[in-house]
């Protein structure tokens, strides 16, 4: 195996280069939130995508991957009485994701997180076949995103690994989102550093 094969050789866990791979760095967090990610087919295949390494860190933690027309989505299998959907939208028109929200109903959630850009996450979320009876939600406001390696092309929007760990925040504790939140910057830094990049600062 040649030198340029071996730095383009990829972690199959946490998806860096093997020289950089972060796998022991990955906290486990076996939350009561079931998370539930959903990506496009193209989109699981870039190794930009954050989604996929959040799932690393949560045991109770699925991906469902959509975009093959011969094997059609269908949620209606999370309409459970002993839970509670909620669905992560990026829209200004449905209700904030507060301890409040949340303390109206004890039942432990099941929380359903689109993957892409704000406008692709939008669209998703409106799509997503058997959710009828999930609850959207938007998060907080909160600080600019820290991912620096895709375009984002919406003020708020912010990495799917950035949104799922200020989610477990409200939803879980603190003290998960500071953890996952470590995890993040490191995938950043070690993503710029393979790129030849700065090193990432925590004020971005």
């Amino acid at each position: 195996m040649g030198s340029r094969s071996k730095k383009s050789e990829r972690c199959r866990r946490c998806r860096m280069h093997v020289q950089l791979c972060i796998c022991r760095s990955i906290p486990r967090y076996p939350l009561d939130t079931r998370l539930v990610l959903v990506m496009h087919r193209r989109e699981h295949t870039k190794t930009t995508a954050t989604g996929p390494l959040a799932l690393e860190a949560l045991p109770n933690s699925e991906l469902r991957i959509h975009g093959h027309q011969d094997r059609p989505l269908d949620f209606s299998d999370l309409n459970i009485p002993e839970r509670r959907t909620l669905l992560l939208y990026p829209g200004e028109d449905v209700p904030i994701l507060t301890r409040s929200l949340l303390d109206r109903d004890s039942r432990p959630v099941t929380l359903v997180v689109p993957d892409g850009n704000w406008r692709q996450a939008a669209r998703m979320g409106r799509r997503l076949p058997g959710l009828e009876h999930a609850e959207m939600v938007r998060l907080p406001e909160g600080p600019r995103t820290g991912w620096g390696i895709r375009r984002e092309s919406h003020t708020e929007g912010l990495a799917t690994f950035e949104a799922i760990a200020r989610a477990l925040g409200i939803i879980e504790s603190p003290a998960v989102q500071a953890g996952m939140e470590d995890l993040f910057r490191l995938m950043v830094q070690r993503t710029l550093q393979a790129r030849g990049g700065c090193r990432f600062s925590s004020q971005t």
